[in-house]
């Protein structure tokens, strides 16, 4: 394939497929997961009861709202924005709250998935007609850059759900510096980390008896089958979850059941599976007090102040940027 690949790998999309698939181990990366099928399981997983993480985030926002958005509040108002908002459930919390109290600011949700800010817009339309909305596709530090040169007033930025366990810590220390680099002195970033604890609670949360999570790691294959004409058979690979709590990392797996070929028709690839083979789709970090204080100084960031769920299953962290 070297002498095409220039012309086949046209897509962000294409080149990451046919970089994951012929590495040694394979590696799938998971932000693929989200389109509309992947949006629909993942609220799937959010309702499940094993799936802790939206519940303890939910409460935290409910008992410390006035809390949180005290941080927030700035006299020239300020801009919220939202890294990877999805249906912006527990956002809506403090939303309403800002709204209900006569606060002057902006909402401006940035999401990979078209169909999550789309449904996003929609439901906010709905349920608080007078927002100030303001919603965006496509890369965090493409929007903050922007917004930085384009508003001088302070930006107040989210990143929930521990979507920040998505990165192992090096990758996490350059996000945050990049995010960093993008605050001025009075600007805050709000962040969900999920905490250390019994790893019971851990396998169990991504590891679903309904299979809801292993549906939604298959649907990287499925993305693959139907926009480059891949052909998968999902029945003959198995969703696999494993924690290692000495670095607080979850990994997710899709392993092959049996020595198999699959065909990628729009990369002109075969990829071979030995049976057991498997393909790493996720990781999800936890996180204990001391590392969190450890990142943040390896990033450039103090911290505020921190919120915490009646459970102890969960954190927010408020940072601002020492750069």
């Amino acid at each position: 394939m070297d002498h095409s690949i220039s012309t086949l790998i046209d897509s962000e999309f294409k080149k990451d497929v046919y970089q994951g698939l012929t590495a040694h181990p394979k590696f799938l990366l998971s932000k693929y997961i989200y389109d509309s099928q992947g949006d629909r399981l993942f609220q799937e997983i959010m309702k499940l009861p094993e799936y802790y993480l939206t519940n303890a985030e939910f409460e935290i926002f409910q008992r410390s709202k006035r809390e949180i958005c005290a941080l927030f509040e700035a006299e020239d108002g300020f801009d919220l924005i939202e890294l990877g908002a999805g249906d912006g459930k527990k956002t809506k919390v403090l939303l309403q709250y800002l709204m209900d109290n006569g606060n002057n600011f902006s909402y401006k949700p940035i999401d990979i998935s078209e169909n999550a800010i789309q449904n996003l817009e929609s439901s906010l339309k709905n349920e608080l007609p007078k927002l100030d909305v303001s919603a965006e596709i496509g890369s965090y530090f493409e929007v903050l850059d922007r917004l930085q040169k384009s508003n001088q007033r302070k930006k107040v930025i989210l990143f929930l759900g521990s979507n920040i366990g998505n990165l192992l810590h090096p990758k996490a220390i350059e996000f945050l510096k990049g995010i960093g680099g993008c605050m001025n002195k009075d600007d805050l970033l709000f962040v969900g980390f999920d905490q250390k604890k019994d790893p019971q609670t851990i396998l169990d949360a991504y590891n679903d008896p309904a299979g809801v999570t292993a549906a939604f790691n298959k649907n990287l294959l499925s993305r693959i089958n139907s926009e480059l004409g891949g052909n998968f058979d999902l029945d003959h690979f198995k969703h696999w979850e494993v924690y290692d709590p000495e670095s607080g990392t979850a990994k997710s797996y899709l392993v092959s059941t049996k020595q198999q070929q699959v065909i990628i028709d729009e990369l002109e690839l075969i990829v071979d599976f030995e049976a057991w083979e498997s393909i790493h789709t996720e990781i999800s970090q936890k996180y204990d007090d001391r590392t969190i204080e450890w990142l943040a100084e390896q990033s450039g960031l103090r911290i505020e102040t921190s919120f915490e769920d009646s459970n102890k299953l969960y954190r927010n962290y408020a940072f601002r940027s020492t750069i």
